[in-house]
């Protein structure tokens, strides 16, 4: 039986999520004084970003804690509170945008889209195909054939034959 909601229990629910995420910002605002907050940030973005840690394959919160030399709860407040998602969107997100990249890119269009998972850090093809159409609201597929027939087409202008 599919469950109905009326406009205002719709608004009940979000009001309670987005109460949650300000209570859960607040708790992280107060485990991590700004200083250490900023320094953290500077971190994450120089191993994840930089360094490209993100194409290891279950590069896990508390891996990235372990390189940092913190905790895993410090890691969490500052993905959350700086970057505004979680831990697990914050990795994906470079892992998509690099596949994008690779999607896009008429020098690997004879990769599997298997490969391309593999190459940016997926752990299997389920995973990357939900988080890319998560990200992108369609499936890597859809997105390289859209890509790559554009890349392929001829300019409109040579297209028209003049009579």
């Amino acid at each position: 039986m599919q469950k109905r909601y009326s406009m205002k229990s719709t608004f009940v629910m979000e009001t309670k999520k987005s109460n949650k995420r300000k209570e859960k910002g607040h708790r992280y605002q107060s485990l991590v004084n700004k200083a250490l907050m900023d320094e953290l940030t500077k971190k994450i973005v120089d191993l994840v970003f930089t360094q490209k840690k993100y194409k290891e394959k279950g590069y896990s919160a508390r891996k990235l804690a372990e390189d940092l030399g913190t905790n895993t709860r410090y890691v969490s407040a500052v993905v959350n509170l700086r970057f505004n998602m979680n831990y697990s969107a914050f990795i994906n997100k470079y892992r998509i945008n690099e596949a994008v990249s690779i999607l896009s890119d008429l020098r690997y269009r004879k990769l599997r889209i298997e490969e391309v998972s593999d190459m940016v850090g997926f752990s299997n093809r389920q995973s990357f195909y939900t988080a890319f159409s998560k990200w992108m609201g369609v499936t890597p597929r859809e997105f390289r054939l859209t890509r790559l027939r554009a890349a392929t087409e001829p300019p409109k202008e040579m297209m028209s034959v003049e009579s």
